[in-house]
């Protein structure tokens, strides 16, 4: 099964998640997530599946997350409005996001990536 995976080519992370790939010869079909963002039913799927919450989704680190002061507004929006600013814009989600259609991991952790992509 072909596997996704939602980068930002300047993320530091998504190089790491990039270079385990090819160590590991597992091929991916690599989206830029800024140029080309998740759509919001993607989203509802990629959350669905992935067995965690929306605000895992959220790149807390960024700067565009502290600017619109996303912090208190994940806490009280909606599902719904929540996966419609993360559709609005890809600097908003966490990345890498991987999926095979069925199972999903959002970030790099090298143990996670042996467990689920190998």
């Amino acid at each position: 099964m072909a596997i996704t995976f939602y980068a930002y080519p300047k993320c530091g992370t998504c190089r790491k998640a990039k270079k385990w790939f090819a160590d590991n010869n597992v091929e991916v079909n690599e989206i830029h997530i800024v140029e080309n963002p998740p759509s919001k039913e993607e989203l509802a799927q990629l959350v669905d599946h992935s067995g965690l919450p929306i605000k895992k989704f959220f790149n807390t680190s960024g700067q565009k997350y502290r600017e619109l002061g996303l912090k208190d507004r994940v806490a009280t929006s909606t599902q719904d409005e929540l996966l419609e600013l993360l559709a609005s814009d890809g600097m908003l989600i966490k990345r890498p996001i991987v999926t095979n259609g069925h199972e999903v991991t959002v970030g790099f952790k090298e143990d996670t990536f042996e467990e689920t992509w190998k």
